[in-house]
């Protein structure tokens, strides 16, 4: 497998196919450095020894036949020790919670096979900078996914990079989804996205909030009615279900749903039959739902609020999104993304954001996440009024080390250096906490911060940390 090196990035491959080993190799040959492997213990070693590549095309059943891990194993043992490392999973036939599975402990997407040369293309796109441009992938880098005219898929934090994966996983299925979330976490814009990469995505998609109107009301606007079924009733009407045929459906605080409707709406998830409000023929459909809640689910279950055969129908897999307060990071990001989409509706320049008026937008806590956020940046906009907006979001409570940041971003630094330097003070803090909670015990802090025990090792240095009480130097030597 020595090869001569080529010039642009390395990109290894694991799959125990010659076949598809070479076929990989002759689409990708011509513009990067292709190293190949076979066996999932050869590039463990070879890891171990060598610089690490751009990118790694992984086949999820190779390493059940040569080493003692399986394929999730082997994927979270590869991004503790290379966490930059994009990892794309070529996949056969594998259970979608396996494969979701293995985007939380690592890996950045994966193509199913028959893999064609698009895909691979299309990935490289993706997770991988063009050959020239000379950077790599970088943490700090972030993207949007325009959706429509007025929604985005913004992505830059770690964690909205994995829900952006699990998406396009959930895309290529048909299984039911229920997202999970705080109010204004973006739960319609994850439904949309998996809607418009799906092979739905060309037909209806259509929102109703469960929420928002009482029972019969509700029933009629999901199924429709025939003409007299109640006063009023003049002519048949065709309900969501109708209208969304070979679309999709997003049942908005489902949680709130009227349990004489669940029954109905439990029938149509098992077989896409129902029948409208007063009619005796039977409506088959072929829809996707897909179902968000802010509640408690599963409390709702325990006080027979909720069907809980329901609950495991709609559960085909479960969509956690986080609050706007636990990826702080992404703060400066999405004020301006907020800024430059009001702007332009108005067809008017953006306001500048000040680095006085971006830490109080950081320091707030956002009870009502990306829709507050997005509100407090419209009214900065049509006010004018910097102090005032300031003065809404409450005394700011400074930390130290990003007050100095602020003030170097002002000299010149720039949104993405202050934004780095946010994302290494939480980072620290972190680290901070983890050791403190196992008593500086470095092997598990490491454990439970899922990371390799060199890479806390180097942040311990990076970040001078040091045990309570104890004033002496860390360094890559020691010894837990």
């Amino acid at each position: 497998m020595m090869r001569q090196m080529k010039l642009g990035p390395q990109i290894a491959v694991l799959d125990a196919e010659p076949v598809i080993l070479h076929y990989v190799q002759r689409i990708l040959d011509d513009r990067f450095d292709v190293k190949l492997f076979s066996q999932a213990n050869e590039l463990l070693n070879w890891l171990k020894i060598s610089p690490p590549p751009e990118m790694l095309l992984m086949d999820w059943n190779t390493a059940e036949d040569d080493t003692k891990e399986n394929a999730l194993g082997l994927v979270a043992k590869i991004h503790a020790s290379l966490p930059a490392l994009p990892i794309v999973v070529l996949a056969c036939s594998v259970e979608l919670r396996e494969v979701v599975e293995a985007t939380r402990n690592g890996a950045a997407d994966v193509i199913l096979k028959p893999v064609s040369k698009r895909d691979i293309d299309l990935a490289v796109q993706q997770h991988l900078k063009e050959p020239g441009t000379g950077r790599g992938r970088k943490e700090d880098d972030f993207k949007e996914i325009r959706i429509d005219e007025e929604t985005s898929f913004v992505i830059f934090s770690k964690r909205m990079r994995e829900i952006e994966s699990q998406c396009r996983l959930l895309a290529r299925t048909d299984i039911p989804v229920l997202i999970l979330g705080e109010s204004g976490t973006g739960k319609e814009v994850a439904t949309k996205l998996i809607h418009e990469l799906s092979p739905r995505g060309k037909c209806t998609f259509l929102k109703v909030n469960c929420a928002a109107m009482p029972a019969d009301l509700l029933e009629s606007e999901l199924f429709g009615y025939e003409q007299g079924a109640f006063t009023g009733a003049v002519k048949s009407k065709p309900g969501k279900f109708e209208v969304c045929n070979k679309g999709t459906i997003f049942l908005d605080e489902i949680g709130e749903m009227p349990a004489t409707l669940q029954a109905k709406l439990l029938q149509v998830l098992q077989d896409g039959t129902f029948a409208r409000l007063g009619g005796r023929s039977i409506v088959r459909v072929d829809v996707r739902v897909i179902a968000a809640t802010n509640i408690d689910i599963k409390a709702a279950i325990a006080q027979k609020a909720f069907r809980e055969d329901l609950y495991y129908r709609l559960n085909g897999f479960t969509l956690k999104m986080p609050p706007l307060r636990e990826r702080i990071e992404e703060i400066p990001i999405l004020s301006h993304h907020f800024m430059r989409k009001v702007a332009a509706k108005y067809e008017r320049e953006p306001m500048p954001i000040s680095p006085a008026l971006m830490q109080a937008l950081v320091n707030h806590s956002w009870p009502g996440n990306l829709r507050e956020l997005e509100n407090m940046i419209k009214r900065y906009f049509v006010m004018g009024d910097e102090r005032a907006v300031m003065d809404d979001l409450g005394p700011a409570q400074l930390v130290g080390p990003y007050v100095s940041d602020v003030e170097d971003a002002a000299g010149g630094r720039g949104l993405k250096s202050l934004v780095r330097n946010l994302k290494g003070d939480a980072e620290s803090t972190a680290i901070a906490q983890a050791l403190e909670a196992t008593g500086w015990n470095r092997r598990v802090a490491a454990v439970d911060l899922q990371i390799s025990y060199k890479a806390l090792l180097y942040k311990i240095k990076q970040y001078n940390l040091v045990p309570p009480r104890r004033q002496f130097s860390l360094g890559l030597t020691q010894r837990a």
